[in-house]
């Protein structure tokens, strides 16, 4: 909880740092700003938010949470049939013996949609620190745990992939994808699927994979080089790419290396992945970036904030991510660092709509935000 001063201050950052995001954006305005999930009792985490070519908006994230880390997390659903104005009640699509995290969601060309997880035990070293927790926390804890053998907890972690080729009525089993990454794969222009990301418990790397039959397999493309002096297992998480309209790829990377550290580094390739730039910062202090192709050409790169104004900020670039304009506040009113991972659609009538998680002023849960929003 946050003394009434120290929010009153955190806004007049918000405000100030708004202003100041919004020189040399005439047009940046946003339109509004609200919570979307249905069920304020469960944490929700880790969204993201497409949009279909029939035009309906899909978000996924991880719902049923009690904590940020906890045993309980699943993948959940939510359509929206008019443009983010209202939206479904959540349908649960993958749910494991573990904890499920970071949903990503994507529409192929073919109209399959493809939802990313990764499974996780984060948990338990939370549990060998409970006394004094409620009775009824600690056994909901151990029930969850223990639906499986230490050994077959273990044998269950893993970076997952389901699909559904009848718009999200049916889902196939999930079944292992080689990297992951929260926001998940991309579409490519000659038909591929590209999925930028870690391999997280099947190895070291940070690259690319490509499917080339709808998403149903994956091969390994390439590893993304390491800029010198980095740890990239240690430091470089949370990939995520786009096409450009010169026939670029970019792939942004979460960095923790001890050279720019909370910045976004960002690599190239210029033969369809196959080869990759060592990765530069950008000058943009925040993580991790969503990146989305404008239908006039810019990009545009979304990102969390977590330092004051708390919150997520965009920019801009309008050279096919060469360089990228002074950050935009989408929204800076949160009260701490529990939020972010946001991602943007653009909707039918040129506004965007970014959804992401955040802990609000009060609560230990978080919520999906929304912001409608405009340049």
């Amino acid at each position: 909880m946050m003394s009434r001063r120290h929010f009153v201050q955190l806004a007049g950052l918000a405000a100030a740092a708004a202003a100041r995001g919004a020189e040399g954006q005439a047009g940046f305005r946003v339109h509004e700003t609200r919570a979307i999930s249905w069920q304020p009792a469960y944490y929700n985490g880790w969204p993201t938010v497409a949009r279909r070519a029939n035009g309906d908006l899909l978000v996924v994230c991880s719902g049923g949470r009690e904590a940020h880390v906890c045993p309980f997390g699943r993948v959940e659903l939510m359509v929206s049939h008019d443009e983010g104005h209202t939206w479904g009640w959540p349908r649960v699509v993958l749910d494991g013996d573990l904890d499920d995290r970071d949903a990503g969601v994507l529409e192929t060309a073919r109209g399959t949609l493809l939802v990313t997880s990764f499974t996780s035990l984060a948990y338990e070293p939370i549990m060998a620190k409970t006394d004094g927790w409620p009775e009824a926390r600690r056994l909901a804890w151990q029930a969850a745990r223990d639906r499986l053998s230490p050994e077959a907890r273990k044998a269950q972690l893993g970076q997952w992939m389901i699909r559904s080729t009848d718009g999200g009525l049916t889902w196939s089993a999930r079944y292992p994808s080689l990297v992951n990454s929260p926001h998940g794969p991309i579409a490519l222009r000659d038909g591929r699927l590209l999925y930028a990301g870690k391999e997280l418990w099947t190895g070291t790397r940070n690259g690319v994979c490509e499917s080339v039959d709808d998403g149903l397999t994956w091969r390994w493309l390439a590893e993304i080089p390491t800029r010198p002096g980095d740890d990239a297992v240690e430091g470089y998480h949370e990939l995520h790419a786009v096409e450009t309209t010169d026939g670029r790829l970019l792939v942004q990377i979460r960095n923790h290396s001890r050279a720019n550290e909370g910045e976004t580094l960002q690599c190239e390739s210029a033969d369809g992945g196959r080869t990759w730039s060592v990765p530069r910062p950008i000058g943009v202090w925040g993580l991790p970036s969503h990146l989305l192709r404008l239908r006039d050409g810019r990009l545009l790169m979304t990102y969390g904030h977590r330092r004051p104004p708390f919150g997520n900020q965009a920019r801009l670039s309008a050279d096919h991510g060469r360089t990228w304009s002074e950050p935009m506040i989408v929204s800076g009113d949160g009260p701490g660092g529990d939020l972010g991972y946001p991602s943007t659609v653009e909707l039918a009538d040129g506004r965007l709509l970014s959804v992401w998680y955040e802990v609000r002023p009060g609560s230990p849960r978080a919520v999906l935000r929304q912001a409608i929003w405009s340049l």
